[in-house]
């Protein structure tokens, strides 16, 4: 892929949730190495957005364009079932969106997060923190997907676990990946803004 292709592109994007127009007129451009803070008021429209950018969901009008393959989508919830291990949620979590569920991948991402050793621990036995961190272990094995979009990613999240995060980010970023993030709070890391309360 030519890294000045854009991965991700909004052209005059509008929203709807029922008969309540969330935001109209949103004009954003993604390329390679972009960070771009999403944020706005609750019920702006930033989850609906993020969604949009996936490809779930249609437009009430304008385009989403993208390159570079699927996006990884991390949504606020943690999608995770209270019977499985560690190792198992974060393994099935990866085959659901067709990446590496090798060993090997499962325990680094495991590791970085600092959750190797309670790969054996059943999800309903952890910290709304600690299943946070599983969640996002899974960008830690999504390397080869260059666009992340990210909704309350540091929710729940210890100031080490944050700092984990953002060193991931900031690596990806540096590889020529991109970040499109809904956050309630201002990123550490140099990033651009889209703020909802404007559309």
């Amino acid at each position: 892929m030519d890294p000045a292709t854009p991965l991700l592109r909004l052209q005059a994007l509008a929203c709807r949730r029922g008969t309540r127009l969330l935001f109209r007129g949103v004009n954003l451009t993604v390329s390679a190495g972009d960070l771009v803070w999403l944020r706005g008021r609750n019920g702006s429209g930033k989850t609906s957005l993020l969604r949009l950018a996936a490809g779930l969901g249609r437009p009430a009008q304008g385009k989403v364009l993208r390159s570079g393959g699927p996006p990884v989508l991390l949504g606020h919830t943690h999608a995770l079932k209270d019977e499985l291990t560690v190792a198992e949620s974060l393994q099935f979590l990866l085959g659901v969106h067709a990446l590496p569920q090798q060993a090997a991948t499962v325990e680094a991402a495991l590791d970085r997060f600092g959750l190797a050793p309670r790969r054996h621990q059943r999800i309903g036995q952890l910290s709304q923190g600690q299943r946070r961190r599983v969640a996002l272990a899974r960008l830690a094995a999504s390397r080869t997907q260059p666009l992340w979009l990210l909704d309350e990613p540091h929710e729940g999240l210890d100031a080490d676990g944050a700092q984990v995060l953002d060193a991931l980010l900031a690596e990806h970023l540096q590889a020529g990946g991109s970040v499109l993030m809904a956050s309630h709070q201002a990123p550490s890391l140099p990033a651009r803004v889209l703020d909802l309360d404007a559309h």
